[in-house]
């Protein structure tokens, strides 16, 4: 005697299983890094204001550049535009740029990641870490920083590097800084700046290092040193 098999489901409902299967194979697909995926490179939106550089002549590498106020406002990165944080110290400073960091982020709809070097061992591995996940720029905030940035940087001239609040003291073509009197701390032994001031990381000059430095980056003048007195 032959067991009795189950009756098949109907076909409609054979055909929407099926179709589950598929939608639920796709979301699987679909939960994948997307940081893996083939990325166009960035363009901005909006145009650099006259002063922010002298038309006449592109600055050279390691420059310092003043410019204007504001000259920076109307440049917006792009949407998808791929930057990693990395950080070292809890400090005043170091908070208060990591802070205006994000909160450019989230103005901008910026896909932020944060690599925390806290630390001082291991300094080149959160660089590297962060160049590994291969970003459209790479922005650090802390003056720990600086000197394990100064030894990696020239070995990954494709990759794009922001540093705000401080600056290198010979960097390469694709290291770009944002800093004033009271930020200038260089490493490489230098030593902290006479004029290094704590209370010049205010809020608005932090948010200026942050979009000036970033909107020169997305056009092309990098290796040079942004120079923000004129900000308050």
């Amino acid at each position: 005697m032959h067991a009795s098999r189950a009756p098949r489901p109907p076909l409609p409902l054979r055909a929407a299983a099926a179709l589950a299967a598929v939608a639920a194979l796709a979301t699987g697909c679909g939960s994948a890094d997307p940081w893996s995926e083939p990325h166009a490179s960035p363009t901005p939106l909006g145009a650099l204001r006259p002063g922010f550089v002298d038309p006449s002549a592109s600055p050279t590498p390691e420059a310092t550049v003043t410019p204007r106020p504001g000259s920076w406002d109307d440049v917006h990165p792009p949407a998808g535009y791929r930057v990693v944080l990395v950080t070292a110290g809890d400090d005043r400073p170091t908070t208060a740029l990591v802070t205006a960091v994000r909160d450019w982020a989230k103005e901008e709809d910026v896909d932020l990641r944060t690599v925390t070097g806290d630390d001082p061992t291991r300094h080149v591995t959160a660089l590297t870490r962060a160049m590994d996940m291969r970003p459209d720029l790479v922005i650090t905030a802390g003056n720990d920083l600086v000197d394990p940035l100064a030894a990696v940087s020239p070995s990954h001239l494709d990759q794009r590097f922001l540093v705000v609040g401080a600056e290198l003291a010979e960097p390469t073509e694709n290291v770009t800084a944002a800093d004033w009197t009271g930020a200038s701390f260089r490493g490489e032994g230098l030593g902290m700046s006479s004029a290094y001031d704590t209370r010049s990381f205010t809020a608005a000059r932090c948010a200026a290092a942050v979009r000036a430095g970033v909107a020169a980056v997305l056009n092309d003048l990098t290796g040079i040193v942004l120079w923000l007195d004129d900000v308050k």
